[in-house]
């Protein structure tokens, strides 16, 4: 397949380019369509919202192949375990599930967890952590943290752990990561996150710009979810909006998955360069064409496929030598 981001690759292939082309955009339409007809409305009632959004994510559907799913707790909060079949390499991942802080689950964020289990050989732990507004900022801070925390206390290595994310969640990984860091925790191998949300002020230029080509978000649903997350709280702070307060000195090495379609694009491209000012190791993954999380469109999509890839080697690069266990 070709692969469409910025990153280049260059695969032997005898396939013309044009068909790769039309076979992509093909895919890139259809998905562009399914997600217009589940236009995403804030303004709906919550519980409407949150059984909305798990039928999209398939959450009651069979679970993913190649990992089997165990049900536990960490960090004093409910979490699902994800172990590969193949054998582990002993590495983990603190999977932080997305849904605009206010819904979600572990179960709607299981395939792109199992996505990097199978990719990796890492297990996962992937975190119910408290949602709003009945828990608002920064309640899921607080799960994010002791969930890293009792993960190191049971023995696993700082340079062992992967934390990842999608949309919020991708946003908590980082932002975990931050407060952990000033609770004096040592920090983990890498960050993953996938389409982060960096930015509670939603003053991004890509939130006007790319309102009419994102086919799921829009600038009042943002806004509704982010206020019931807030809770009042000033936006203009480390812990809400990092990718334009946080000191991000210390940090280990991101890697930021996003497509060039979303309104929160400019929270990875703002986070990515005040990153790489503050000395961090990052890497910005840009694909072309494609919506917010795309990579949850493994198998339908090409370029969720191969940004799936590039994460998955990214874990890998970042992690010790380890031998599998199992």
């Amino acid at each position: 397949m070709r692969d469409r981001s910025l990153t280049l690759h260059l695969p032997w292939k005898v396939i013309p380019w044009n068909i790769l082309d039309d076979m992509t955009k093909q895919q890139r339409e259809a998905v562009d369509a399914r997600l217009r007809s589940a236009t995403f409305d804030g303004s709906r009632p919550l519980e409407e919202l949150r059984t909305g959004f798990a039928a999209m994510m398939g959450a009651d559907g069979p679970p993913p192949a190649g990992v089997n799913l165990t049900d536990g707790f960490l960090g004093g909060r409910p979490a699902v375990e994800f172990a590969p079949l193949a054998p582990s390499t002993g590495a983990m991942i603190l999977y932080f599930h997305g849904g605009s802080w206010v819904f979600g689950s572990p179960l709607t964020a299981q395939h792109l967890t199992a996505a990097l289990v199978r990719r990796t050989g890492a297990r996962a732990v992937s975190l119910d952590y408290r949602l709003a507004p009945e828990y608002p900022f920064p309640a899921a801070i607080e799960d994010g943290v002791a969930a890293y925390r009792e993960l190191l206390e049971s023995g696993v290595p700082a340079e062992q752990i992967i934390l990842a994310g999608d949309s919020a969640g991708g946003g908590l990984s980082i932002i975990t990561l931050l407060a952990a860091r000033d609770e004096g925790l040592p920090m983990p191998a890498a960050v993953v996150a996938f389409s982060p949300g960096l930015d509670a002020s939603r003053s991004g230029e890509s939130i006007t710009t790319k309102a009419a080509v994102d086919p799921i978000l829009t600038h009042s649903s943002l806004q509704a979810t982010g206020e019931l997350h807030r809770a009042g709280q000033d936006p203009h702070q480390p812990l809400l909006s990092p990718a334009l307060y946080a000191d991000l000195t210390g940090l280990p090495p991101l890697l930021l998955q996003v497509g060039s379609n979303e309104m929160l694009l400019d929270d990875s491209t703002r986070m990515a360069t005040r990153a790489a000012a503050a000395g961090v190791d990052v890497i910005l993954d840009v694909t072309a064409d494609v919506p917010h999380v795309f990579q949850s469109f493994e198998g339908i999509l090409d370029e969720a496929d191969a940004a799936l890839d590039r994460a998955g080697r990214f874990v890998l690069d970042h992690l010790p030598a380890v031998t599998p266990i199992g």
